[in-house]
Formats: C-alpha cells, sequence, structure tokens
C-alpha cells in the first residue's frame, strides 16, 4: 500500500484505518531481492505513524485539560500502541527468519530477536490498560496546584522562590512545591499500585521472576547486567558522597547557618541576586540559537529549524503536564521540545539539554531505517548531557547568551554541582526501583516511601538536615515522573553522565576534536553496539569506583577555579 505524504493522514486514524497498511507487509512476498524496499515501505509507515503518534503526546502534555487532546492521546497510546506493537512482532519475525543480515543492520536484528523473545499476545491489552493509567496520572499532575500570596499558581512556579535571598520565603516556596504532592498521596500511589500490578503480570506473561528482570531485557541492555549497576551505586556511595559533603560544607559556609535546610539547597551561597536568563520564551529560544551557534554553526541551524516550525513549547503554565522532553517527527526529520520554564538557571541547563537531544535527531536522521536511529537511553542521554558541558563556554552574552561574564561563571560552577549532586539523585532512584520490583514490599505504599528515606540517608548523607521534613522528602519520588511514566529509565542518566564528563574532559584539550567526535557518535545512531558508540564519542561505560573518582576529582578540581 501506498502510504500518506504526511502524518497529518494518521492525525484522527483509528486501528481500523491503519491495520491494512501492517497486513500488506505481513502477507506480500519476501526475499533477499525485494527485502530492502520491504524495508524502506515499513520504515517510511512507522515514520508516518509515529510521527503521527508523537503530535498527540505533545498537544497533550501541552494542555492535560483539553478534552479533545486527552481522547487523542488515549487513542493512540492505549488502542493503537499495543496493537501496532503486536504486529511489528509480525514483520519482525519475517526478516529474522529470513536470515537477511548487513554490518548496519546487526543491531537492529539483535534487538528484534530479543523483541520477539519477549512478546506475548497476553501482554497487548496490558500495555493498553498501562496507557489510561499514564494519561490519568498525568491529569492529576497536570492539574496541581498551589497558592501563592493570594494567587493559585503551579508548583513549578515555587522554584524562583527557592532561589530567593529571604530564608523565609524559601522555606515556604520548599513547603509549597510540595504541598500538592502530599495531599494526592494517596491517590498517586493507587495509580502507582496499579501499574506496578500490570507490570508484574507483564514480566510474568513473559517467562520473567519479576518486572526488572523483564524491563533490563526489554531496554536492550545487552552490555551491562542489574549487578552492574549495584556496582555504580557502591561507587556512588564511595566516591561522590564525599565530595557532595564537602560542597555542602561550603554552601552552609557562605549562607553562615548552623545547619543546611534543603530550602537551601538552590539559592547563591554568597548571597548574589539569582540568576534569571531571559526576558520572554521568545528571547530564550533566541539566544539558544546563538550559543548552539558557536558550539557548532549545524547546531545553531538546526535549533532555528525547531523554532521556525512551531516545535518549541517551552513556558509553565497551568495545565501543562510535568517535566521535559524531546521528541522525534521522524517523517519530517525535525525533533521538538516540550519543557516547564520559569526563568531560572535551572532553565538554561533543561533547554541545554533537550536541544543535545534534537541534535541527535538531526544527526541520525538520515540513517536509511526508522529502526537503526535511536540507541537508547544510554547513548541518547550522553547527546543531551555532553551539550550542557560543550555550550556551557557560550553562555555569556558576549557569544550572544544570557549573562555577564561573573554570572557565566556562576552557572558554570552550578551546572558542575549539580552533575555531583546529581549521582546520589540517580543512585537512589534506580535503587528504589530495584527494590521495589524484587520483593513483595514494593506493592505496598508505605514500605516504598520508607525505603526511599533509608536509601536518601544512604547516598545523600546527613549534611542537609531534614529533621521534620519526612513528608516532604518522601512526596520527591512522587514528583518524579520516571516512576511512573518511564520505568527503569534513570540508571541511564548516570551512566551517561559519566559520558558526558569524559566528552568534557576531551575538550578541554580539544574543543573542535571532541566535537567532531561528538557529532560522529550522534551520526551512527543506533547501528553499532553500546560501548562502540561510547567510544565514537571518545568515552567508555562506566560501573567502577576508580573510572568514577578521575571524572569526579577533574570536576572537583575545576570547581575550585570558578567562582570561589
Amino acid at each position: 500500500m501506498k502510504v500518506p505524504e504526511s502524518s497529518a493522514a494518521f492525525r484522527e486514524a483509528t486501528w481500523a484505518d491503519l491495520a491494512p497498511y501492517y497486513e500488506d507487509l505481513a502477507t506480500r512476498p519476501l526475499d533477499r531481492t525485494n527485502v530492502e524496499a520491504w524495508l524502506q515501505d515499513w520504515s517510511d509507515f512507522e515514520a508516518l505513524l509515529a510521527e503521527a503518534a508523537a503530535l498527540a503526546h505533545f498537544a497533550y502534555s501541552c494542555d492535560t485539560a483539553d478534552a479533545a487532546s486527552e481522547a487523542a492521546q488515549l487513542r493512540f497510546a492505549s488502542e493503537i500502541d499495543p496493537k501496532a506493537d503486536e504486529q511489528r512482532s509480525r514483520l519482525q519475525r519475517r526478516l529474522v527468519d529470513l536470515g537477511y543480515e548487513t554490518p548496519e543492520l546487526v543491531t537492529t536484528i539483535q534487538r528484534f530477536r530479543n523483541q520477539l523473545e519477549l512478546f506475548r499476545e497476553a501482554n497487548v491489552p496490558l500495555y493498553g490498560e498501562l496507557a489510561k493509567l499514564s494519561t490519568g496520572w498525568a491529569k492529576v499532575i497536570g492539574a496541581m496546584t498551589v497558592e501563592w500570596d493570594g494567587e493559585e499558581t503551579t508548583p513549578a512556579r515555587m522554584w524562583p522562590y527557592l532561589e530567593n535571598d529571604d530564608r523565609t520565603v524559601r522555606e515556604r516556596a520548599f513547603r509549597k512545591q510540595f504541598e500538592p504532592y502530599i495531599a494526592q498521596r494517596d491517590v498517586l500511589a493507587d495509580y502507582f499500585d496499579e501499574m506496578y500490578d500490570v507490570r508484574q503480570r507483564i514480566a510474568r506473561n513473559s517467562g520473567f521472576a519479576n518486572y526488572r528482570d523483564f524491563a533490563h531485557r526489554e531496554k536492550n541492555r545487552f552490555d551491562y547486567t542489574p549487578d552492574d549497576c549495584f556496582r555504580f551505586h557502591d561507587a556512588v556511595e564511595e566516591v561522590v558522597r564525599p565530595v557532595a559533603d564537602r560542597l555542602h560544607e561550603r554552601r552552609r559556609k557562605h549562607l553562615g547557618v548552623d545547619r543546611l535546610r534543603p530550602w537551601d539547597l538552590f539559592v547563591d551561597p554568597k548571597r548574589r541576586p539569582a540568576l534569571h536568563p531571559y526576558t520572554d520564551v521568545r528571547d530564550f529560544a533566541a539566544r539558544a540559537r546563538d550559543v548552539f551557534t558557536h558550539v557548532e554553526p549545524d547546531f545553531g541551524g538546526y535549533f532555528s529549524r525547531m523554532a521556525d516550525a512551531g516545535l518549541l513549547d517551552l513556558d509553565n503554565r497551568k495545565g501543562k503536564a510535568p517535566g521535559g522532553y524531546c521528541d522525534a517527527l521522524p517523517h519530517q526529520k525535525l525533533p521538538l521540545i516540550f519543557m516547564n520554564a520559569v526563568n531560572i538557571d535551572e532553565d538554561l541547563r533543561t533547554l541545554l539539554h533537550e536541544s543535545g537531544h534534537c541534535f541527535h535527531v538531526f544527526e541520525a536522521s538520515e540513517i536509511r531505517y526508522l529502526f537503526q536511529r535511536h540507541p537508547g537511553a544510554e547513548m541518547a542521554e550522553v547527546a543531551s548531557m555532553s551539550m550542557e558541558l560543550l555550550a556551557s563556554p557560550y553562555i555569556d552574552v558576549q557569544h550572544g547568551g544570557y549573562y555577564s561574564e561573573a554570572d557565566s561563571q556562576r552557572s558554570k560552577r552550578w551546572l558542575l554541582e549539580r552533575a555531583i549532586h546529581f549521582f546520589p539523585h540517580c543512585a537512589s532512584v534506580d535503587a528504589l526501583q530495584q527494590w521495589m520490583y524484587t520483593t513483595p514490599e514494593g506493592r505496598d505504599a508505605d514500605a516504598r516511601d520508607q525505603k526511599w528515606l533509608e536509601l536518601r540517608r544512604r547516598f545523600e548523607g546527613d549534611q542537609v538536615d531534614w529533621s521534620g521534613l519526612d513528608r516532604e522528602r518522601i512526596a520527591r519520588w512522587y514528583y518524579q515522573p520516571h516512576f511512573f511514566d518511564y520505568p527503569f529509565y534513570y540508571i541511564e542518566y548516570g551512566l551517561a553522565q559519566l559520558g558526558a564528563l569524559q566528552v568534557w574532559r576531551n575538550s578541554m584539550s580539544d574543543r573542535d576534536e571532541a566535537v567532531r567526535s561528538y557529532r560522529r557518535a550522534l551520526a551512527l545512531g543506533a547501528t553499532r553496539p553500546l560501548p562502540e558508540l561510547y567510544g565514537a564519542a571518545g568515552a567508555r561505560l562506566i560501573f567502577d569506583s576508580k573510572g568514577m573518582r578521575e571524572l569526579v576529582d577533574l570536576v572537583e578540581e575545576e570547581l575550585s577555579t570558578l567562582d570561589d
């Protein structure tokens, strides 16, 4: 069947409209003489469908209160996607059984074989249930508001007040930020319980004892094991925690307080005015283009194409889903960015991060088949986290960026400090998931909350005084969307941060070559195994204390030169 010229043709599609395309691909004669044409037809169709689904998700993320957007999101996520996955298994089986393989398709065939081994027809409706639960959860989060000085606003709008020099204002904002999550804790826990049950059923249907083991395979983690994740946790506790303690002690001394409280962690420790990178989101995006141009002229051009196409939704407002993401529109070979900016320095970090994902989409878009383009989160996050670091020399106004030289030094310092403080959070998130899906207690909401507190104490230590704040500290895991929507998507951030720090280290000695290697790695998409992708970027996978210490020591050394 001839595919449409635009994904708009699938905007209102039902499964009945799409099924004939899969049936044609599943029944068409196939041999080695026509397999590449067949793969191209399959790829072109999937690109259109993926683009239509991405645009539906984007529209719903931007306005979770819009009934039409909610209906479209549910149609794609709960009705179309599970049935499409079932049909993809038919097509994957045809290719695998044909025995056709080229060097560029080796990793794709490996993934297809893995997915075929995991596929069970009984799981098709279960994925539909998960999609409905996810939509309901997002609606709850999107409707959350807080009252601040007589006005109704969103929890995300509390972030700027956490940078206020007045400690009482910071404390009030901190408590307000988590207030709706505490109030809705039971609702969120019920959603998670239902998701947990469905995921465990999916795992058992596929022959696994628990969802942890299933998810590890589902994510095509061929190059590391759960035991490697535990090695990573231990390394964070051994290597990173002492450095984080030293950074906290520096902050405490500058602030002149007896004990750091959690609302002291985002204010400037020298009590300088908070950094506000832009006047409005249009200015925010315009300056980003100039920053990226200095990293690599093509990157500035890529960003302009997205802005001109209206594929940036950056500012926070009531009704938006939480968080931020990049998604690909594979037919148009364009990405989009969704985020919740509130005019704080962290917004700049988020925009640089998501733009790194976007540049990955651009660089890999010329790879012939859609299936070969996305390498998995471990490498995708290297693209995003490296961009935060590679762009950091150009965020000052002299390069068309946001800050004076002094303020850019403050921002760079916070970027590196945040990299250190991120590792304990990453280890906490992954360790909780490792635990909750491998023990019956993981189904108990109170037990999950207590385990989270235990893990936070393990990885974060006691430099920050959380006394009397257990409810707020527990709310932090409910605040993290990955637990609900992207289970076991978090250790990748830690591995990728170590990869990105290696790219950054390379740039300190040869910036141009580091950027070229970065681009070469992104352009490989998923056509090489993960260790080779890291190698192309000038990095390696790190789980051990020794490798982690080399990079953390480098960060601490660089911090000693910045704004101290």
